[in-house]
C-alpha cells in the first residue's frame, strides 16, 4: 500500500511537469488511430494561442501501461468496438483518480461499445450531461450554448457528458459533434475555416481545463 501511494505521488508530480499529451490505444478492434492530423493541429493551436508548451507530436499509450501516468491529458477516439480488460480498467481508474484526464471524442459509432466499458472504471456512475454554464465551455473561449456542432452525422444535437471523482471532472465524452474531424487538416473534410476554428477553440478549452483542474 505504501508503495502504491508513493507511485501516486510520483505520478502526480509528473503531471505538473508534463507538457505532453497521449492518444489511448485500446483493445476491441476499434480504430483508435483515426484522425491522425487532429491532435498535432490542436497542439499547434494551443501553443500559439493559449500559452501551452505541449510537445508537437502526441504519443500512443496503452490502457494498462503505467506510462499513462506521465500524461495529464489523454485523448481517445474511434468508430467501433472498445474493450477494457480488468487490468486496463483498474489502471485507467487509478490514472483518473490520481489527477489524470480522459477526453473521449465519438468519431461516430463508439458510444454503444463505450458505455458498457466505462462501467468497469466507475460502476456506480452514469455519464451525465454537462450544463452549458460548465467552466469547460469558457476556460479559454466562450461557448455560451455549450458544445458546438462540427459535423452533422445524424443531425442530433451535440452533447458533452462527464464523469467525476471527488467533485473533479475526470472524464469528458463529446458526442454528435466530432471535434477531432474539425481539428484535422483542412483538405481531409473540407470544413470551412470558421468551422475548424470553432472546433480548435473548443479543443483548446478542453486542454486548458484539463491542465488546470
Amino acid at each position: 500500500m505504501k508503495k502504491f501511494f508513493f507511485l501516486l505521488l510520483s505520478f502526480g508530480f509528473s503531471f505538473l511537469q508534463a507538457q505532453e499529451i497521449a492518444v489511448l490505444k485500446y483493445n476491441g478492434g476499434g480504430d483508435w488511430y483515426s484522425n491522425p492530423t487532429s491532435l498535432p493541429n490542436l497542439i499547434a493551436f494551443c501553443n500559439e494561442n493559449i500559452g501551452t508548451a505541449i510537445q508537437k507530436k502526441p504519443v500512443a499509450v496503452v490502457s494498462k501501461s503505467t506510462d499513462i501516468f506521465s500524461y495529464p491529458f489523454v485523448y481517445m477516439t474511434g468508430h467501433g468496438n472498445v474493450f477494457f480488460t480488468e487490468e486496463d480498467a483498474s489502471n485507467l481508474r487509478n490514472y483518473l483518480i490520481s489527477g489524470g484526464f480522459l477526453h473521449i471524442d465519438d468519431n461516430y459509432g463508439i458510444r454503444p461499445y463505450l458505455e458498457k466499458e466505462l462501467k468497469k472504471l466507475f460502476p456506480n456512475q452514469e455519464l451525465k450531461e454537462l450544463p452549458a454554464d460548465h467552466p469547460i465551455f469558457s476556460s479559454a473561449y466562450n461557448f455560451p450554448e455549450g458544445l458546438p456542432k462540427i459535423h452533422e452525422h445524424d443531425g442530433k444535437r451535440p452533447q458533452a457528458f462527464g464523469m467525476t471523482y471527488e467533485n473533479r471532472l475526470v472524464l469528458l465524452f463529446t458526442f454528435e459533434t466530432d471535434l477531432g474531424d474539425g481539428w484535422e487538416n483542412q483538405e481531409v473534410h473540407n470544413d470551412p475555416t470558421e468551422v475548424r476554428l470553432k472546433a480548435l477553440k473548443m479543443g483548446a478549452n478542453i486542454i486548458k481545463y484539463a491542465f488546470e483542474h
